[in-house]
């Protein structure tokens, strides 16, 4: 029989706490986990002090289509931060873009025609990407720090907004073009969304049991098969839990159910594709060698300042597709659209993980920061604080999430 010597652990080998363990058991890691608690936590005490309002079905269609565009724009900001860069001007990016598309779409191209709501939409990708050009080749070939530049644009892109018009609300937009927002239409409804939920199921049950072959295939640790198959049937449950209480909420005076909102598709979208970028494509893995050590990835034939250009391109364009939710929401263009916007989606990168010293962060992580964000947000309207607090909330909530990156850093090391 083994003594109680033999039984304990050898020297030097790693000792893990229970949540290090489940972390390992899920493949989420620990800082993910903390802030799905924090979520929960979150929800639980809105729900309470709103006597039930927050977890209705109706708050919480309308918290998923409010969290899309601070998710777009999230997912770009990830990019941003990882590499070691900031990004202050995606909220007057937005307004500007926004400005421009409703412009074209009412004042220019002529209202009506099929062609009118796709072209601006086309024209709002283009601008972004070139807003990204402009303020990349300052970062990246002007030696200027990202701080500097994206103030500056802040600034810069404010005042654009507001001169398109010089200040004038622009409205009514395209009746298609409006379904993007997720009004009262802007949805896919039940069948549809049932339907999609089942398929999101069964291709997460499909592509985990398919990298765990591969793994086995080359002799990668594997997590414990119980822990594979519990992991589906969590992530199945919540994708089909959300798909019922979209379904939950039905169109005024009706029993028709609304489905998942567009805007909630186009965010999804945007997750599949930038989480195939940065997982699966050198300019993903150039973006996190960059934020890891500049030096060395210079040294290893990176092309740092091409990178460091497209990482702002592709930011302009995620703004670009935000604008468009927002417009399409507001059923109008407006030169304050996305004031502060710039405080949401840094916070939301940060707090889903995203380190400010660079080299680390998720695309879902920041989705989940962007849902805790705005949750906050919804919360305190929902109890008719002000505006002038909520902004104060959500400056300290800013504040905290830095402070905890830099403690979650010093811990790791």
């Amino acid at each position: 029989m083994a003594s109680d010597a033999e039984s304990e652990a050898a020297p030097g080998k790693l000792q893990l706490g229970p949540m290090d363990q489940f972390s390992r058991f899920t493949g989420l890691d620990t800082r993910l986990l903390a802030m799905l608690g924090a979520l929960v936590v979150i929800w639980v005490v809105l729900n309470v002090m709103t006597n039930g309002i927050f977890l209705t079905p109706r708050n919480l269609y309308n918290l998923a289509v409010q969290s899309s565009v601070v998710g777009v724009m999230a997912t770009g900001m990830v990019l941003v931060i990882v590499a070691r860069h900031i990004d202050l001007s995606v909220g007057s990016v937005l307004g500007f873009l926004g400005m421009c598309i409703a412009f074209l779409q009412v004042e220019i191209f002529p209202l009506g025609a099929a062609w009118n709501w796709p072209a601006t939409i086309l024209v709002g990708l283009f601008l972004g990407a070139l807003v990204g050009v402009w303020q990349g080749s300052w970062v990246a070939y002007g030696g200027v720090p990202a701080f500097v530049v994206t103030l500056g644009g802040l600034l810069m892109f404010r005042g654009g907004a507001f001169m398109i018009t010089d200040g004038r609300t622009v409205a009514p937009l395209d009746p298609t073009y409006q379904l993007l927002g997720g009004g009262i239409d802007g949805s896919i409804g039940a069948t549809a969304s049932l339907t999609l939920g089942l398929l999101a199921a069964a291709a997460v049950a499909f592509f985990s049991l398919k990298a765990r072959a591969k793994r086995a295939r080359f002799g990668f640790p594997m997590k414990p098969l119980w822990a594979e198959l519990m992991m589906i049937v969590v992530w199945s449950a919540l994708i089909i839990g959300f798909v019922l209480v979209m379904n939950a909420y039905t169109k005024p005076r009706s029993d028709i159910a609304r489905g998942i909102p567009v805007p909630v598709l186009i965010m999804l979208g945007v997750v599949i594709v930038m989480t195939f970028v940065t997982r699966f494509t050198k300019f993903g893995r150039y973006v996190f060698a960059m934020g890891g050590n500049p030096e060395a990835a210079a040294l290893s034939g990176i092309n740092v300042k091409r990178t460091t250009v497209m990482i702002f391109v592709v930011m302009g364009m995620l703004c670009a597709i935000a604008a468009v939710i927002t417009t399409a929401r507001l059923n109008a263009g407006t030169n304050s659209m996305g004031t502060l916007a710039e405080l949401n989606v840094i916070a939301a990168a940060v707090i889903g993980g995203t380190s400010l010293a660079g080299g680390l962060g998720t695309i879902p992580g920041a989705i989940l920061g962007a849902v805790i964000m705005q949750s906050l947000d919804n919360g305190m309207v929902l109890l008719g604080v002000s505006s002038a607090v909520r902004q104060i909330v959500i400056g300290l909530v800013l504040v905290a999430a830095v402070w905890f990156d830099v403690v979650y850093n010093r811990n790791r090391r």
